[in-house]
């Protein structure tokens, strides 16, 4: 980390306090949907398919989305895109809870509404927000903090809706996720776009257009975002998926939800060990270096006899390197192209990132339908570990010519 000062304003430490919640909020609630697939399996009669299938729309609507927040925020603030966020994902879980729930419903609740909402509250806009009020020396660090926060989500929320699933029953364990959703609300009114006055760079007049040309003729950016593929296909395959894998495999129920909460609590120290190793080498190595890591990761999780022990150990090494590609992937869009855009940009990484995760909820559904299992869903994400590890070498973590220039 730089010697300057690294909170260099009120408004950049509370942004980056109300950021980290957001998506502690936001995250926590996506994290434990797979928890819920067996009562409603039961209750509204999905199957795995339809499951599958609705936590891809939930990602492509997440993806597709992104963007449009991101360039919300950009131009408006970011305060004013997540509270419009989070109203689609409040509406989501109330017709989720309330009904109706099930049919063509349920694909609109959980996948449209809450996809749409976590397009706005779940790390890209929250993250490129906090990017602008901090400079390159430290941003990487400031952006570690907000996923390593998010990450007591994902590891607090599944114990929690364990328990309250076993005790309260689904639908009351729903209508709790509205009532946080509803604090994040009114949160996000304190995520704060940096002014003119207040921003870390030089104002220029460069046009959405001409931003998206240069990114778009940029080869380090297409490398990035189709590498950007993986981290969302491995994330939500083992997400919505695990839970089910585990049983499969003749283990009990909370023993998903350990794995889940093992996720969340190494994410926090694997995000910010990422941002502190982004500081003292190429971010490209360490993106390559995770999704290597993911892949022996999954081998020895699948091949290893199945046991609490080894389910545990894949929970632990999986987290560390769960949300630990964002502040890298982050920090090189920033790096490349300079923070005005930063919501925009980074959100069309994160569209292919969850054309990903449709994929991983789907085709992780649809094998399992099939074949009676997962493993050819694991085998596609073991070459697809080896794929991203290989295409980020080549990404040039420099500015572009006009950067210099200005």
């Amino acid at each position: 980390m730089s010697s300057e000062k690294f909170i260099k304003s009120n408004l950049a430490l509370i942004t980056l306090i109300s950021a980290s919640l957001v998506v502690l909020i936001s995250l926590g609630v996506r994290q434990t949907f797979g928890m819920f697939f067996l009562d409603f399996n039961e209750s509204l009669k999905i199957t795995n398919t339809e499951f599958g299938l609705a936590i891809g729309i939930q990602m492509l609507g997440w993806g597709f989305t992104g963007p449009i927040f991101g360039a919300l925020a950009d131009k408006y603030g970011g305060h004013k895109a997540i509270s419009l966020a989070f109203i689609f994902f409040i509406l989501g879980i109330y017709f989720l809870y309330y009904g109706p729930n099930t049919g063509i419903y349920f694909q609109l609740n959980m996948g449209l509404f809450i996809g749409i909402g976590l397009g706005g509250t779940a790390i890209s806009v929250p993250m490129s927000v906090v990017g602008k009020h901090f400079p390159l020396s430290n941003r990487t660090i400031a952006m570690s903090i907000v996923t390593s926060v998010g990450s007591f989500g994902y590891f607090i929320s599944p114990l929690f809706t364990s328990y309250s699933l076993s005790k309260n029953g689904w639908e009351n364990t729903l209508f709790i996720f509205l009532i946080f959703l509803i604090i994040g609300f009114f949160i996000a009114f304190f995520v704060r776009s940096p002014n003119l006055n207040e921003s870390i760079e030089k104002p220029n007049n460069q046009s959405t257009f001409e931003a998206l040309r240069e990114a778009f003729q940029n080869k380090s950016y297409i490398l990035l975002t189709l590498g950007f593929f993986v981290c969302g296909f491995h994330i939500t395959l083992v997400g919505t998926h695990v839970p089910t894998y585990v049983v499969d495999r003749g283990l009990e129920g909370w023993t998903a939800a350990a794995i889940l909460s093992l996720i969340g609590l190494f994410n926090i120290f694997g995000s910010l060990t990422s941002g502190y190793l982004c500081t003292k080498m190429g971010k490209r190595i360490v993106l390559s270096g995770i999704y290597f890591l993911r892949g022996v990761s999954i081998v020895l999780f699948i091949f290893l006899p199945a046991s609490n022990i080894s389910s545990f150990i894949f929970g632990a090494s999986f987290g560390f390197l769960w949300l630990s590609t964002v502040p890298a992937t982050v920090g090189i869009v920033a790096h490349i192209f300079g923070t005005k855009y930063l919501g925009l940009l980074y959100g069309l990484v994160f569209l292919n990132h969850q054309i990903g995760a449709f994929f991983g909820a789907y085709l992780g559904g649809l094998f399992h339908d099939l074949y009676g299992s997962y493993d050819y869903a694991w085998y596609l994400a073991i070459a697809l570990s080896v794929f991203a590890g290989i295409i980020h070498l080549p990404i040039k973590e420099k500015p572009v010519l006009r950067l210099k220039t200005e």
